[in-house]
């Protein structure tokens, strides 16, 4: 039989056991406590972030639609959160640019010669809107790496429509069309009769071109009183053929091919919002381009000489 002091001494040493083993619990119990409250704290902050990230785009869209309707920039709220938009004139006295929609097969890039007045009717008359004067524009398409011997490697159409004489006012009797094709595929060229492109790719905004076909307006036909002088040439209409497989990307340059050239007018309108919840902020870009003819009905709006009814 154990002594009194061997009796007190054993259960003070039971005593400092169960106490080690109630911190240790108290420990995990705390450590599970502090994880799931920390997780806690992070979901609802990736939720709250996600939330206004989401109301931030909202209100940047909203501040997209009110531009693209009174076409000037915009403030306001939506809801309560703000916007901000500028509404600038897109390539408007550049003598290159990228055009900012990618071409599927079949559809259309335009490159406007003519410029727009205030209230997008064409006019040359604003002394600070000029209207495009050249002999020469350099057409770049083709993702850099583009293979020209492809099924899908991509062919352009160039369309360019211009006044002969010069029109006057808004009698557009005059408006004819020279057509440019070509293509880098050798092989399809031997059945489709389209000539091959020029020498070397195009660079432009840092943006590489795999090919490019310089539009000589007098080797097209086009009387130099009508690209020497404004009103002459109005617009250029380019077709993507044959790259089924992905969109391709198009630019214009008016610097590479010499001397003469004046800038481009603007194209539409590019606009930019921004828009603000909380911690977040989000930005839209968008563009509202000037139209042409639609491809389809340009066979039979104009004639082999002039426009007709």
């Amino acid at each position: 039989m154990l002594n009194p002091a061997r009796q007190a001494g054993l259960a003070r040493h039971e005593a400092g056991q169960a106490l080690l083993i109630v911190l240790l619990s108290m420990a995990v119990v705390l450590t599970i406590v502090l994880s799931i409250f920390s997780n806690s704290v992070t979901d609802i902050a990736v939720t709250t972030s996600e939330a206004e990230s989401l109301r931030a785009f909202s209100a940047a869209e909203a501040g997209i639609e009110k531009a693209l309707i009174a076409l000037t920039a915009q403030s306001g709220s939506f809801g309560e959160d703000l916007f901000q938009t500028s509404v600038t004139n897109f390539a408007e006295g550049l003598t290159s640019f990228v055009y900012p929609v990618d071409l599927a097969s079949g559809d259309d890039a335009v490159l406007w010669l003519v410029s727009h007045n205030a209230n997008d009717d064409l006019s040359c008359a604003d002394s600070a809107k000029p209207c495009f004067r050249g002999s020469k524009v350099a057409v770049c398409w083709g993702r850099a790496g583009t293979p020209s011997n492809s099924a899908t490697t991509p062919a352009i159409e160039a369309s360019v429509y211009y006044s002969s004489p010069p029109v006057s006012g808004s009698n557009y009797g005059g408006v004819v069309v020279a057509r440019e094709v070509s293509d880098p595929n050798s092989t399809r060229r031997t059945t489709n009769k389209f000539t091959a492109p020029d020498a070397g790719g195009c660079t432009i905004d840092g943006k590489a071109f795999a090919f490019k076909k310089i539009l000589d307006f007098s080797t097209l036909g086009i009387p130099a009183s009508s690209y020497s002088n404004q009103n002459g040439l109005q617009f250029a209409q380019v077709r993507m053929i044959y790259n089924t497989d992905t969109s391709q990307t198009i630019g214009f340059d008016a610097k590479i091919v010499g001397a003469g050239n004046t800038p481009f007018p603007s194209q539409g309108r590019q606009i930019l919002s921004q828009g603000t919840a909380g911690e977040a902020t989000r930005k839209v870009e968008v563009y509202r381009l000037y139209g042409s003819i639609a491809s389809s009905m340009s066979a039979s709006i104009f004639s082999g000489g002039s426009l007709s009814k």
